[in-house]
Parts: C-alpha cells; sequence; structure tokens
C-alpha cells in the first residue's frame, strides 16, 4: 500500500520555503549523482565531495535530479554516509535570494535556464531557411 497521501504533500511543502538561517553544521550542496540504496555524491561549495543519506520522510516522495542543490546536514562521527539530506532545494530562486547561498553556486553557463536559451533543439526551423 502507498504512503498516505497527507505525508507526501507534507514532505513537498516543507521543501518548498528555505529556512531563514543554518545551523552550523549545516550547508547547501550540489547533487552530483545518485549513489544507489537512498545515497548521493554531492559536493561543497568548495568542490570537497561528501557522500549524503536521504532523510526518511523525502525517500519515495521528492526526488532529487543530478545537478541539482540540497541542504546538507553533516553527522559527527566519521560514517560513510558523511551527513543527512535535511532539504530539497525546489524553488530555486527563492533560495538564492537567502543570505547563507554560496556565491560559488552562482547561475553558470552549466545551469539549465529559461532566460537565456540559445539553443536550436526541439524548435521549429526559422522560415527564411532556404535548403
Amino acid at each position: 500500500m502507498g504512503r498516505p497521501k497527507r505525508n507526501v504533500l507534507a514532505a513537498a511543502e516543507e521543501s518548498l520555503t528555505p529556512p531563514d538561517e543554518l545551523l552550523p553544521n549545516q550547508s547547501v550542496v550540489r547533487v552530483v549523482k545518485p549513489e544507489g540504496n537512498n545515497l548521493y555524491a554531492c559536493e561543497f561549495p568548495n568542490k570537497k565531495p561528501v557522500v549524503l543519506e536521504l532523510a526518511q520522510r523525502f525517500r519515495n516522495t521528492i526526488w532529487i535530479k543530478r545537478g541539482g542543490f540540497v541542504l546538507a546536514q553533516r553527522y559527527d562521527d566519521n560514517l560513510r554516509p558523511a551527513g543527512e539530506i535535511v532539504n530539497i532545494v525546489r524553488d530555486e530562486k527563492l533560495w538564492r535570494k537567502q543570505p547563507y547561498w554560496p556565491k560559488e553556486f552562482a547561475k553558470s553557463a552549466y545551469d539549465m535556464s529559461d532566460d537565456d536559451d540559445d539553443s536550436n533543439v526541439g524548435k521549429m526551423p526559422s522560415s527564411d531557411d532556404d535548403e
């Protein structure tokens, strides 16, 4: 039997709004790739790699895409997962306005954005093409 809808909606609602401030052991990280078993390879703003475990409330409810951002909480002891993903950045524009957003994660050419779309993929050719 599936999860109750109220749990799914609560997890989705919780990940919409960013916190006002971060705890000392929390930071925003970029997801590099999924490792399996709810483990994700991520990188800090200084490009240091880390393996994080997805929090139980997000499992099978919200998917994390490669290159996306998450809020990580580091563990104090030396375990294989060095921390836990405690929140998922879904409204990136709202999160980028927060004072704790790392300058290293500023918009770059590799980020998918609708503002500067110079690609011709999936578009119809212009009518003035003579072939």
